[in-house]
């Protein structure tokens, strides 16, 4: 089960650095109340986004997304006759549009369309330059355009996904550039998991029981809250799914989730259909995973 992404975040120290503990969230871990004494400082749990106020991409956009700063910054991209509608969404560390922006999306002042939402209409070119305020992107377009629609691949990875009998994979996630957390997990079918936070908390899953660990601490038992189904894809729905590039053995996706919301770049290797590596882009959310060995032999049990 994933949890959405409107979570505190924890910052814990680990050594002169701050991490981001929601990377626990994501995958549906949430801790006892144990795993983060008193003494740690809390942020601000980001505003729950609402249609009204989440600058999603338009209907059949090719999308593309990046971290900037503390902000999610996406590019949405609509063919239109000879021409193409150019939507940029910056999402703020709360969840919600940020406006009053200066925004160029080639060589055309953006309007604002909405919070956080800036358009304009330009004509085809290779590649689109986007300016925001002193902030420079170049994000160039697939050839042949439009690119390939990959719906299907999408639908099929997520099923590789939840076939898969056990995984292991590293995650980094930041939530601006100076608060990171780096970690391993070990996933097996269908309830098992376990994560080591580099520096940081550790935990064991089993079914219905957990174990965590704080650095140089012992191990404590607690019941598991959520039960999880694992291993799991971390999106939860998929819409504009376009194939912006290939290699002669992966595919690369992209795809915005609307349930989440987040946006989403993913490699997908052609012949077993296996996400290799993904990044996501969300409100204070920017990660990026990479995925093996698949199936190996891979035991998650109770500490000792």
């Amino acid at each position: 089960m994933i949890v959405r992404l409107t979570a505190a975040l924890l910052a814990v120290a680990a050594g002169a650095t701050a991490v981001a503990l929601a990377v626990l969230l994501l995958h549906g871990t949430p801790g006892p109340a144990s795993a983060a004494p008193a003494a740690l400082p809390v942020a601000s749990a980001p505003t729950p986004p609402s249609a009204t106020r989440f600058p999603a991409p338009p209907a059949n956009a090719v999308v593309f997304s990046r971290e900037n700063g503390a902000d999610a910054l996406a590019l949405a991209v609509v063919a239109r006759g000879a021409g193409v509608l150019v939507q940029a969404s910056v999402v703020g560390p709360q969840g919600t549009g940020v406006r009053g922006l200066s925004v160029t999306l080639g060589a055309h002042r953006a309007s604002a369309c909405g919070a956080g939402c800036y358009r304009a209409t330009l004509p085809l070119r290779s590649a689109i330059d986007v300016h925001i305020g002193t902030a420079h992107w170049l994000v160039r377009l697939p050839a042949p355009w439009p690119p390939r629609d990959a719906s299907a691949l999408v639908a099929r990875a997520t099923n590789v996904w939840r076939s898969l009998r056990t995984l292991t994979f590293y995650d980094r996630l930041a939530s601006d550039p100076t608060h990171v957390v780096v970690s391993t997990w070990r996933a097996v079918a269908p309830d098992r998991l376990a994560y080591r936070i580099k520096g940081g908390y550790a935990a064991v899953i089993v079914g219905g029981r957990r174990w965590d660990r704080a650095p140089g601490g012992r191990w404590i038992e607690s019941a598991q809250t959520v039960r999880l189904r694992q291993p799991v894809p971390v999106w939860q729905s998929a819409t504009d799914a376009h194939v912006v590039g290939a290699t002669a053995t992966t595919w690369h996706i992209t795809f915005f989730d609307p349930r989440t919301p987040a946006w989403f770049a993913i490699s997908v290797d052609k012949r077993t259909l296996r996400t290799l590596d993904l990044r996501m882009t969300t409100t204070a959310h920017f990660m990026h995973e990479r995925y093996g060995p698949f199936d190996a032999p891979l035991r998650v049990t109770p500490p000792t």
